[in-house]
């Protein structure tokens, strides 16, 4: 056994417990895969990752991202999450931008003032879904296939579908049905109303990761892909703040801005525990 620097998290808040929690462990290079999956269903959060050397000579670091269940080639907040403890670490990057390498090549992350933002990777697989999809969403959200204006594929390695409300309620409302929702990993998002909702953010995101039957705190990677699909379709705007979390007593923020062709998903990181981990 030997020990590491550890750290827990708080992603897409200013706020600890507001946010997304993330385990991070680094100079895990050391451990073995089965070490990595063993810790990761320990902590039994959404994401627990582990910082190592980069292969890549590009690349300031290296991220390996695993659920409970398995690994992911990306995610949003272990990106953001892990980069903050990197940086906080005294990590310096080569160039004005840092360079994540994982499992879906290098991705580009910046500070915006005290946030970071994550260059949204390309799609693995987009375009719209097609009716049957569309149906199941709607069985397993218990709503019309009426209420849904758009369902798109916005997978950029989790493996994210999206749905399109016409209103933050609506998406408020939602009772998922995990069994009808098959293995779907399902994004939803509607507008807030400035009237009704206040005009300080202006859309509402909840995700519903069906394998699992649990609903994701706020999802950088989910976020991302709506980005691309909304904004790509002049539905949203160029910049926005996206709220999650609301419906599971969080207050996630999450900033989105396209910049030419790129589109950069931003938000907050707070330490949470500081410490070391036996492995």
């Amino acid at each position: 056994m030997a020990t590491f620097a550890f750290q827990q998290v708080d992603v897409f808040t200013a706020v600890p417990t507001l946010g997304n929690p993330l385990a991070v462990v680094r100079d895990a290079d050391t451990l073995s895969v089965a070490q990595m999956a063993a810790f990761a269903r320990w902590t039994n959060l959404s994401e627990t990752t582990f910082l190592l050397q980069p292969t890549a000579a590009e690349a300031d670091y290296r991220v390996r991202i695993f659920t409970p269940t398995g690994e992911l080639p990306f995610a949003g907040h272990p990106t953001l999450g892990s980069c903050h403890v990197w940086l906080t670490a005294g990590g310096q990057p080569q160039g004005a931008e840092i360079i994540q390498e994982c499992g879906v090549g290098l991705v580009r992350i910046r500070r915006d003032g005290s946030r970071l933002a994550f260059a949204a990777p390309p799609l693995r697989r987009g375009g719209p879904a097609d009716e049957a999809v569309i149906a199941q969403i709607a069985q397993g959200l218990h709503i019309d296939f009426s209420a849904i204006r758009g369902a798109e594929w916005i997978d950029n390695g989790p493996g994210w579908v999206g749905a399109l409300l016409d209103s933050r309620a609506k998406v408020l409302a939602l009772r998922p049905d995990y069994p009808a929702l098959g293995d779907l990993k399902l994004g939803v998002i509607g507008p807030w109303d400035p009237i009704r909702d206040g005009d300080g953010v202006q859309y509402e995101v909840r995700a519903f990761v069906a394998n699992s039957a649990k609903e994701d705190p706020v999802t950088g990677s989910l976020n991302a892909g709506l980005a691309q699909w909304l904004i790509g379709a002049a539905i949203a705007p160029d910049t926005y703040i996206a709220s999650q979390g609301t419906a599971l007593g969080r207050s996630g923020r999450i900033y989105v801005q396209r910049e030419g062709a790129e589109i950069w998903v931003g938000g907050d990181t707070v330490p949470c525990i500081t410490g070391t981990v036996t492995l």
